[in-house]
């Protein structure tokens, strides 16, 4: 932790009062942007009444801007807080070359009214708040008119990876189904060299729909649904023409 340097504070003016106004963030924008006089304070005073404080911008402000014209001070309580207002004095040149001990602090007062500025609804600001509405209503992009058709570019409804795929779609939907006789050739052809298959590579041997190749299957094949060859077909035994040298099943994915 950094050692905390002793200061000075200067508390000449400790005992001043001073106002605490929380001011909308418009507001602030525009004071910071103006170099002058931003505006007028009034206080009326009543007896017998707490006193009413009011602001009124100058024109310089106004000027190509819709922040309100007028605004009002509500009184907030500072009964149960102690707040007071410090400054700093940093020496000129650049901030990053401040020396600590060259910085001065000041007490420039206590706080003894707090305040909140709002807007006065009147028909200045009733205007700009209407104003403003229509504004957002409008919409950001419009329709316009043109003389002659552009032909830069022309939106494609479909695209050629869309179009392959539906083929592809097309010429599965309509793979037309062999003769029963000729797939069962093929199985038998292909159960000799293995003795487990799954659907998906007899779909890819025999290159049949793969309702009407479970069709066959039922009738030649048994399905495993235990393990070690859980989810894969098998010939019936009566279907089976393996050697006894050749008795050894094996997985066709394991080539």
């Amino acid at each position: 932790m950094s050692q905390h340097i002793e200061r000075d504070l200067d508390v000449t003016n400790c005992s001043r009062g001073l106002w605490l106004v929380k001011i909308p963030k418009y507001m602030r924008e525009k004071w910071a942007e103006c170099a002058g006089d931003v505006g007028t304070l009034k206080i009326n005073k009543v007896p017998g009444k707490i006193p009413s404080v009011s602001y009124s911008s100058n024109d310089q402000i106004l000027k190509d801007s819709k922040m309100p014209r007028e605004h009002k001070f509500i009184l907030h309580s500072v009964k149960e807080m102690t707040l007071g207002v410090f400054s700093q004095s940093i020496p000129q040149g650049s901030p990053d070359a401040v020396v600590p001990e060259t910085e001065k602090l000041y007490m420039e007062g206590q706080v003894i009214q707090k305040f909140e500025c709002q807007p006065v609804v009147d028909n200045y600001y009733i205007n700009q708040k209407r104003a403003a509405v229509v504004k957002a209503a409008q919409p950001h992009r419009k329709a316009g008119f043109i003389e002659r058709p552009v032909h830069v570019y022309k939106p494609i409804s479909k695209h050629r990876h869309n179009n392959e795929t539906e083929e592809r779609k097309k010429a599965e939907g309509k793979k037309a189904r062999d003769d029963k006789d000729k797939v069962r050739d093929m199985l038998y052809a292909a159960f000799e060299k293995h003795q487990y298959y799954n659907i998906k590579d007899l779909q890819k041997l025999t290159r049949q729909p793969i309702t009407y190749l479970k069709e066959i299957l039922k009738e030649l094949c048994d399905y495993n649904v235990k393990n070690p060859h859980k989810n894969t077909w098998e010939l019936k035994p009566e279907y089976r023409h393996y050697k006894k040298d050749e008795m050894a099943a094996d997985d066709p994915s394991s080539d």
